[in-house]
């Protein structure tokens, strides 16, 4: 390719005339947007699926003191082994699911995002392959583009299950170096059967990560795939720590698997990438788990609680193992988003088209939620807001689109996003 302005040092233009055009930017990422949510001062904030109820003054207290021990010697680079808060999270996670890991075998990010790079980077890259099924997650395609990985997108079904025949089909077709399974699945809610994930597993050319950000909120008898950890050496689970352990702003997320995947891992991760603060801080949260955790049965009961006065409205609502749900369906989605917010009441617009999802919040979040969609829905109920049967969208799955170059076919933009 020849030399032009995209490639060629930008000249005689100061600071403040260049932009990004005149930049030599990567040519696939031109025109794209960064990914974040519009933090909006509204009163009702349930668009990022985060915890509703903050730390004790306990936590508090704890977490600073910790912090205060670290920065004595912030001079000094951290450990970047950190195998004392590996420890710590191996023993939630045998406590939550049963299994017990080793140290070795659970490594921690920046959020489950770095980890979920970190993986691509590992096991991605040029003339590999990435594939999950939409609608899911929205930045796993990204994960794909940064690493130049290439992405493959099935479908779910209309209940948003996955359809296994069509999953093994598209793992013999395309034989990924990465399977990316979500359970439960954003912005759906949908948790997976141990069943899907094992002939995933027995098939799969590459590594299957199984993403269980949501994993503390499932419902009884919901089994994690660590139970799957020891016999097969191919999976990794990822988890984190915003949701559950409302540590959101503290950026934690971490994943189990064989102390080999922890060792490639180890490989493309940053020297230092947590610091010493970060650390002590996630360590003393995780020291008042129990107290974090407290509220989950509080979460999951409001939960299913909204599942069913949605219902009660008419409206389509997915069955959710998650501390969110995704309801529809509506002929103008954004309208109906635009009205709650002008109520106060920031809600997602994601996933197929014609659906909403909304997180849950504390009793009086949700209800001033209730009371603002009532109202809303009472003004549009003759202008198309139900599903298909009344008029609304039909586009719930895609029909089965397959796309190698990125861009989710069912997912409408996530103008709105979340880390994690």
């Amino acid at each position: 390719m020849s030399l032009d302005r995209r490639t060629d040092p930008p000249k005689g233009l100061t600071s403040a005339e260049i932009n990004l055009a005149d930049l030599p930017l990567r040519d696939d990422l031109r025109g794209e947007q960064p990914y974040g949510a519009p933090q909006l001062d509204v009163p009702v904030l349930l668009n990022v699926n985060e915890n509703p109820y903050p730390p004790s003054e306990a936590v508090v207290a704890d977490i600073a003191v910790a912090v205060a021990q670290a920065a004595r010697q912030v001079n000094r680079y951290p450990d970047r082994e950190f195998l004392g808060l590996r420890a710590d999270l191996a023993d939630f996670l045998a406590e939550d699911t049963g299994v017990r890991v080793s140290p070795e075998q659970v490594w921690a990010a920046n959020g489950s995002n770095e980890v979920m790079q970190q993986l691509l980077q590992a096991f991605g890259g040029p003339g590999r392959t990435a594939l999950s099924f939409a609608p899911t997650y929205s930045m796993y395609p990204e994960y794909a583009r940064n690493t130049h990985t290439t992405w493959v997108l099935g479908h779910r079904e209309p209940d948003f299950t996955i359809d296994l025949d069509h999953a093994l089909a598209l793992i013999g077709e395309h034989r990924p170096s990465v399977v990316i399974l979500t359970s439960p699945n954003n912005p759906t809610g949908t948790a997976l059967p141990l069943t899907v994930v094992e002939e995933v597993l027995a098939v799969a050319p590459g590594v299957v990560v199984v993403d269980e950000a949501y994993a503390e909120f499932r419902r009884a008898g919901v089994s994690s795939a660590l139970n799957l950890l020891s016999g097969h050496g191919n999976l990794i689970v990822t988890r984190t720590m915003s949701k559950a352990f409302a540590y959101a702003g503290g950026r934690l997320g971490y994943l189990a698997s064989s102390a080999a995947v922890v060792d490639a891992v180890r490989i493309v991760r940053l020297p230092y990438h947590l610091s010493a603060i970060q650390q002590a801080a996630a360590r003393a949260a995780l020291a008042h788990r129990a107290e974090a955790l407290a509220h989950i049965s509080q979460l999951r009961a409001e939960r299913d609680a909204t599942v069913a006065w949605l219902r009660g409205l008419g409206l389509e609502v997915a069955d959710s193992d998650a501390n969110f749900v995704l309801f529809g369906r509506f002929g103008d989605r954004h309208a109906v988003w635009e009205q709650l917010l002008a109520q106060g009441v920031l809600i997602r617009e994601v996933g197929p088209a014609g659906w909403l999802r909304v997180s849950i919040g504390s009793k009086s979040e949700m209800a001033a939620f209730r009371t603002a969609l009532a109202g809303v829905l009472d003004a549009v109920e003759f202008a198309g807001w139900r599903g298909p049967e009344h008029g609304g969208d039909t586009d719930s799955t895609g029909g089965g689109s397959v796309r190698e170059d990125g861009l989710d076919p069912v997912q409408a933009p996530d103008t709105e996003g979340a880390r994690r």
